[in-house]
């Protein structure tokens, strides 16, 4: 019974097997990979092949042959390699597709849906996906996973032998169409002795063909049908920027929008443009979509806007397309709006519909005007002009910035004068002042020495501050520098005239070692002094005895003058004369401007006595009087 029915002994043999894994032919031995040859196959039946291991294979094949007759051996089989390694990345592709049936759409009955066929080499696995197409309504991808597919009942699986262009394979009850391979399938199965069938042409779905085709085109009555209108411009709206410039009243300003004309229907929107921190609540919309009336009949001019409905009987024109020109005004609620660009859009439209190919920008941008030289009001005299200024400059006014490398090598560095006061007033005449100039600031500050019995309270007399010279701007102000302080040198301190008589001895060294910041007239004055300082001592002493005779004499006749003018009641105004004209300080004055002097006061005086004073006077001597 048993030989009787040798299928059902090879069907019930496979039934009974549970194991239907592969043998593994890699191994590690030694820490090294081997390749290991399959004993048994798929289920754990027995290889028919050779046992002999490698070293006996190449045992025999190195043996030479004892006879030169006989049948010939078989040369060693390869070297095994698995096939992952042979096959891998290796995948043969097929296009096919398959039929799909609508039952519930009354424009289609069925469709044809177009998949890629995967079969991998490897390990003899297959994967069936299908294209993404956009907005299908259907789920697409991946429509069965990689593995092995069954081909029958019998539990055979699809091998690539199994396919062919040309062919039907049905996996999971539904039927693929194969019409294609690519050039790596089609060379494959080529070199394995596979004779392929010719390709056809893919299948394509009718409903997708249908939607293809362009919509059916009506033709209109009229060329003013409302629904061509919409059907021809929906979607199309030209864009304007103007701006409503409100500047002329009370607080008003020039503020931009964003006009927009609806083609499919007349309407009209206007947006507002907002900026940032423009202080301005974010609202978008200063006029919401609607048609805007051009002209109303004359029931509705009178008629109260705010209750008015607007309609075709109220209104005689609408505002259009051909109403919106850039450069024109347009007049929409009471506001006049400037148009001063369009999009690109709009251009195009203009220049096919009305011809008006050029529209500019303009631009609308206010000039501003140049800014306002900032001026600094005039010097009110306290503190320094950079100090005062400070206050133009910022609401918290700082220092000015000091020159510290200045102030470090001139630090402790101060040049002295002696001054006298240029001033009519014959109490000034005898004062005397020392004069600090400080090299670190250029500040200068004024020491009166404090004289006895004078009648004047010495001390300070200027803090240290910097001097303006006359006749400089506040914008640019000059002060008093080193080079400007020199003997005989007249330095005007807020109105008071200062003469230079003597300088120290640190000055003198200073104008020795900077002679170029100094003028020639300033370094003269200097040698001069010191010549006339350094003179012989025998000659001044030989002066001294000659002129101490010609001396006693001289004051006895002084004497005898100021009687005669002691008690003439012009004694004050004569000393101012006498002053005036000497303009050097000198307590001189000749013959002739004496006699002129006395005659313009009608002073008589003894023309002997005069004579032996001799060519001049003593001016202090001539004019003092006891009181």
């Amino acid at each position: 019974m048993w030989m009787e029915v040798p299928d059902l002994k090879i069907h019930t043999a496979m039934l009974q097997k549970t194991a239907f894994h592969r043998s593994q032919t890699l191994g590690y031995r030694n820490g090294y990979a081997v390749v290991r040859r399959p004993t048994v196959g798929i289920g754990g039946e027995r290889l028919q092949v050779n046992q002999l291991s490698q070293a006996e294979l190449d045992e025999l094949a190195n043996k030479a042959p004892v006879l030169t007759y006989g049948q010939p051996k078989q040369a060693p089989p390869a070297e095994f390699i698995p096939a992952h390694v042979a096959f891998d990345k290796k995948v043969l592709k097929f296009d096919a597709y398959f039929q799909e049936d609508v039952p519930i759409s009354s424009e289609e009955h069925y469709r044809i849906r177009q998949v890629k066929i995967y079969y991998y080499l490897e390990d003899d696995s297959m994967s069936i996906v299908e294209p993404v197409v956009e907005n299908s309504g259907i789920p697409q991808g991946k429509l069965i996973k990689r593995q092995r597919i069954a081909k029958n009942d019998v539990g055979d699986h699809y091998h690539w032998k199994d396919l062919n262009r040309g062919i039907n394979i049905t996996i999971y009850g539904k039927t693929f169409r194969i019409v294609d391979c690519d050039q790596f399938t089609q060379v494959y199965l080529e070199s394995q002795g596979i004779e392929l069938n010719p390709s056809e042409k893919m299948a394509l779905d009718p409903y997708t063909e249908l939607r293809k085709q362009p919509l059916r085109k009506y033709v209109t009555p009229s060329d003013f049908d409302q629904l061509k209108q919409f059907l021809t411009f929906d979607k199309q709206v030209l864009r304007f920027y103007a701006i409503w410039d409100d500047t002329d009243s009370m607080f008003g300003e020039c503020r931009t929008y964003i006009i927009h004309y609806y083609l499919m229907d007349g309407t009209v929107e206007i947006r507002e443009v907002h900026e940032r921190n423009d202080g301005r609540d974010p609202f978008p919309l200063l006029m919401n979509r609607q048609r805007m009336p051009k002209v109303l009949t004359e029931n509705a001019k009178n008629f109260p806007q705010c209750v008015l409905e607007i309609s075709d009987q109220e209104v005689l024109e609408w505002y259009t397309a051909k109403d919106f020109i850039v450069g024109k005004p347009l007049t929409i609620l009471g506001r006049s709006f400037f148009i001063y660009d369009c999009d690109p859009f709009t251009r195009q439209f203009y220049k096919e519909k009305f011809g008006i190919s050029d529209l500019p920008r303009i631009d609308v941008n206010k000039q501003e005007p140049p800014p306002i030289k900032q001026e600094l009001p005039p010097y009110n005299g306290y503190g320094l002009v950079e100090d005062s200024a400070q206050n133009c400059f910022a609401l918290i006014p700082k220092a000015p910035k000091k020159d510290i490398v200045k102030m470090l090598v001139n630090d402790n560095k101060v040049l002295r004068y002696l001054a006298a006061l240029e001033s009519p007033i014959p109490e000034d005449k005898d004062r005397r002042f020392i004069f600090s100039y400080f090299l670190a600031t250029d500040m200068i500050s004024i020491f009166e020495p404090p004289v006895r019995n004078s009648g004047i309270i010495g001390g300070k007399y200027l803090g240290r501050t910097k001097v303006v010279k006359p006749y400089s701007v506040v914008e640019n102000p000059i002060y008093y520098g080193p080079s400007d302080f020199f003997i005989g040198a007249i330095i005007d301190v807020f109105g008071h005239r200062f003469v230079i008589l003597d300088v120290d001895e640190y000055v003198r060294k200073y104008m020795e070692s900077n002679a170029a910041q100094y003028s020639p007239e300033a370094l003269s004055s200097i040698q001069n002094h010191v010549q006339k300082q350094e003179a012989p001592a025998p000659e001044l002493e030989n002066k001294q005895a000659k002129e101490e005779p010609g001396m006693q004499e001289l004051e006895s006749l002084i004497d005898t003058i100021q009687k005669q003018l002691k008690d003439y009641s012009c004694k004050d105004n004569i000393r101012e004369a006498f002053q005036a004209h000497d303009k050097e300080a000198s307590g001189y004055v000749d013959r002739e401007m004496f006699f002129k002097i006395c005659e313009s006061f009608n002073v008589p005086i003894d023309e002997s006595l005069v004579k032996e004073v001799g060519m001049s006077s003593f001016l202090g001597l001539i004019v003092e009087t006891e009181h």
